[in-house]
């Protein structure tokens, strides 16, 4: 009981602070990018709240008690994907002027069919970011209370809905920075009293010869799978459309250097704890599965203090999905309502409801796989993807129109493959399994490799005001030099 209490009250405690967000949102700048007014601090406590999704709240933990040490890669790979943003990514592209990636990549080719392409792309990575959220709180929801998944999946759905529909970015910015700080106690609270459980237990550790701390076991082709994991989670960050749009919402350049190294610390503080979480699994014997953060603290303390934590380590993985949902609705529903709906406050409502619905009915519907997993093959295809125009495009004023479609399609195709051969018919065993579920390490060199040659065969099709925008990404906004005649559809 104390469990359906912990998870109402999240969620009437996101709706409220959600609410707070509708009395300044006016603007269409406020719905998309909250007028660009939000501060280093409070963006990156709000970029922490989204980018710990379900995948971080629970299946860490879930897959470190699984697979043991080759899964701290994970937490490793999603912190230091923000050091490869905050170098190459994070000042140019806030100083671009754009709402949306796709409103990047027509600024910097001047093409409205890699626009539209772009578009696609943010729309199947959000959704295929969306759809393990909704499976997981299906899961959490069924643990608790019996129910069947999609009662929770709902629930979910339904509240995000509600915050990006009241007060788009703006709402979504207060919600999500609360939420980091709700996610960041559930988790350290019961892990400090369960540490002193396992302290007065004896300290029970690892028995002698124990394969989990063994690196690369486990898997078909452990080395391959490792190294493509690393490829993804550092490259694949840069990609996210959900990451990327709250680097817009920063005043300036500066301002986005700045919170990326926030960001850095908040998630290094945070990803200390699920590994704890899988390890103490393991020694205490828990099941295999991405529930272990739920079960811990009422196996490790037990009575009315083990339920309470047990409520609050709840309260936070919905947490967990409700800020990242609504971060990933926010930025699906901004380029269906720009590419799609022509743009504007009633626009973006609308393509909130789709930007909610078709991920709840895929997660109905869908193959179920480690929730990690299915958000590491989202990694991938943005690696696959986005890493490779938005580097290109920043850093190579050779890039071309043809270049950066021929890469896009084909890094970007070949990785939306794999994952819905994967999805679809589960996980495959021997090298065609290993390739298909880890496939960032072949990909990401097609994309790049495609985008470079094709770019060098069609020098004509460099953009005519290429040079213009290159000053635009590179020069601070401090010295006030001519950034050129575009900006945003919707500014």
């Amino acid at each position: 009981m104390s469990q359906i209490a912990a998870v109402v009250l999240v969620m009437l405690a996101t709706v409220l602070v959600g609410a707070f967000g509708i009395r300044v949102s006016r603007t269409t700048s406020d719905f998309y990018v909250a007028s660009r007014t939000v501060s280093p601090l409070w963006n990156a406590s709000a970029i922490g709240g989204e980018y710990l999704s379900a995948a971080s709240f629970l299946g860490i933990a879930g897959l470190i008690l699984t697979f043991g040490a080759d899964m701290l890669w994970l937490p490793v790979g999603w912190t230091g994907g923000y050091l490869v943003l905050l170098v190459l990514v994070s000042a140019p592209l806030r100083r671009s002027g754009a709402y949306t990636l796709p409103d990047f990549a027509e600024a910097r080719l001047e093409s409205m069919a890699v626009r539209r392409l772009s578009s696609v792309l943010v729309v199947l990575i959000g959704w295929l970011y969306l759809m393990p959220q909704f499976q997981s709180a299906g899961l959490v929801f069924r643990t608790i209370t019996g129910a069947p998944p999609w009662t929770g999946s709902l629930l979910v759905a339904v509240v995000v809905a509600i915050n990006v529909l009241s007060g788009g970015m703006r709402s979504i910015t207060f919600v999500q920075a609360f939420q980091y700080w709700l996610k960041l106690t559930a988790l350290a609270v019961p892990l400090a009293f369960m540490l002193v459980a396992w302290w007065s237990d004896g300290r029970p550790g690892l028995t002698l010869g124990d394969e989990w701390v063994l690196p690369l076991h486990g898997r078909d082709h452990p080395l391959y799978e490792t190294y493509s994991l690393i490829l993804a989670t550092f490259l694949g960050t840069m990609g996210l459309p959900h990451v990327l749009v709250r680097f817009y919402t920063n005043p300036d350049g500066r301002a986005a250097r700045r919170t990326t190294l926030v960001v850095l610390t908040l998630l290094g503080a945070f990803y200390l704890m699920p590994a704890v979480y899988g390890y103490l699994g393991h020694v205490y014997g828990m099941p295999e599965s991405d529930t272990v953060v739920i079960a811990l603290p009422g196996r490790l303390v037990g009575g009315p203090v083990g339920e309470f934590l047990t409520a609050l380590v709840t309260a936070g993985a919905f947490a967990a999905f409700l800020s990242t949902s609504s971060g990933l609705t926010v930025s699906v529903a901004g380029v269906i309502a720009q590419d799609i709906l022509r743009g504007g406050v009633r626009a973006f409502r609308v393509a909130t409801v789709l930007a909610v619905l078709v991920p709840f009915a895929l997660a109905g519907v869908a193959r179920s796989l480690p929730v990690a997993t299915v958000v590491g093959l989202a990694f991938a295809v943005a690696a696959s993807s986005f890493c490779p125009l938005l580097v290109l495009g920043i850093w190579w004023r050779r890039l071309t129109t043809a270049g950066a479609m021929a890469g896009l399609l084909a890094g970007g195709g070949l990785a939306c493959a794999a994952v819905v051969i994967t999805i679809i018919g589960g996980p495959h065993t021997g090298w065609a399994g290993s390739l298909l579920a880890e496939p960032a390490a072949w990909t990401v060199p097609v994309s790049f490799t495609v985008m470079v040659v094709v770019s060098l065969l069609t020098p004509s099709r460099v953009p005519r005001g290429v040079a213009r925008t290159m000053v635009r990404l590179h020069t601070p906004e401090t010295l006030n030099v001519d950034r050129g005649d575009w900006r945003p559809r919707f500014m």
